[in-house]
């Protein structure tokens, strides 16, 4: 499916009012350095050293009339994360695994929830969103912040009828399954990857990132545009890869690949590049896993055959995260990444 761009194409531009990007990476991500690969360390931006510390890749030295980083706004946030999630199925099932992502969503008791689509198997209708998801992940409802995936929109009753009946003005704030919002330095956009050919969508993205004045930014939706796994890279997702990665953005999150993957900062045609953002593919958060397939270039890490949770850690100028399995242990954890 092709994407219609607006005409003319909008270049690249900085957003008026948005606090300068941090060019100096914060001293505690430089010790952290120290515990990292050298593939991870190439991820977050540091180079090698032949001495025992490790210091940042050399950075332009900020401009003596800005701030080396951006005036307090919130301090350390955590958040949950995971799609592909309520299969038909309940917590009196031992093999029910989104009863047990569920529990670790509880026990680590973030300040919201993000979701990225396929939130109920298989069609998405109201019916089997009371029946499944609200017995488990519906606990957090009131502070899920949830996208659509491609099973949302199989509903019989109508395209995204039960995932809009269900979640109602959390999903659709604006009367659009498309939004955003704030938290600290951060600004997070949710989008709708079964609508990428809408150019509604694509106008409000570009004029949301042109209103921002926060300096980190995060964006979720189901179809990656990068997998190692079944389904593999999806093209609908490049157009919107393009304008998040000309305006700096910095972290992206999907599903839609039942599994895990993290890859290092890329862009959109998925060369390794410090300016691009970082994809993390969270797939695992209850459906059936998929294998992986075909490892893509700039992939770090991947695992299926695991369900689990992504606890993301946020500062005003940093993120990073782990995988939380369903038995409350750690099967993964990222570099800490700066900004742009």
């Amino acid at each position: 499916m092709s994407l219609p761009l607006p005409d003319p194409f909008s270049p690249p531009r900085s957003r008026a009012g948005r606090p300068a990007r941090l060019g100096v990476v914060p001293t505690v991500v430089a010790l952290l350095a120290g515990l990292l690969t050298a593939a991870d360390r190439a991820d977050a931006g540091f180079s090698p050293s032949p001495s025992p510390s490790v210091t940042p890749a050399a950075l332009p030295s900020p401009s003596p009339s800005l701030s080396a980083s951006p005036s307090p706004r919130g301090g350390t946030f955590t958040v949950v994360a995971a799609g592909d999630i309520a299969a038909q199925c309940t917590a009196s099932s031992s093999s029910c695994a989104h009863a047990k992502t569920a529990a670790q969503v509880q026990a680590i008791n973030p300040e919201f929830v993000l979701t990225m689509g396929d939130n109920q198997y298989d069609r998405g209708t109201i019916d089997d969103y009371r029946k499944y998801y609200d017995t488990t992940w519906g606990k957090f409802k009131n502070k899920t912040r949830p996208t659509a995936g491609n099973h949302e929109s199989y509903d019989p009753a109508g395209f995204e009828a039960g995932y809009k009946s269900y979640f109602g003005a959390i999903a659709f704030p604006n009367g659009k399954s498309w939004y955003s919002f704030d938290r600290g330095n951060w600004h997070f956009i949710a989008l709708d990857s079964n609508l990428f050919d809408r150019t509604a969508q694509i106008d409000w993205l570009r004029a949301d990132l042109a209103a921002t004045t926060r300096g980190c930014v995060a964006a979720y939706w189901h179809h990656p545009l990068f997998s190692s796994g079944e389904h593999g890279d999806d093209p609908v997702s490049r157009p919107v890869w393009q304008i998040l990665y000309d305006d700096g953005a910095d972290l992206v999150l999907n599903g839609h690949d039942h599994h895990y993957e993290r890859f290092g900062p890329q862009n959109p045609s998925g060369k390794a590049d410090p300016n691009g953002p970082v994809e993390l593919l969270g797939g695992m958060g209850g459906a059936e896993s998929y294998k992986i397939k075909n490892v893509r270039p700039n992939s770090r890490f991947r695992l299926s055959g695991t369900s689990g949770v992504v606890k993301l850690t946020f500062t005003d100028s940093t993120f990073s995260w782990q995988l939380i399995g369903t038995d409350g242990k750690v099967k993964d954890t990222s570099p800490t990444y700066a900004c742009h």
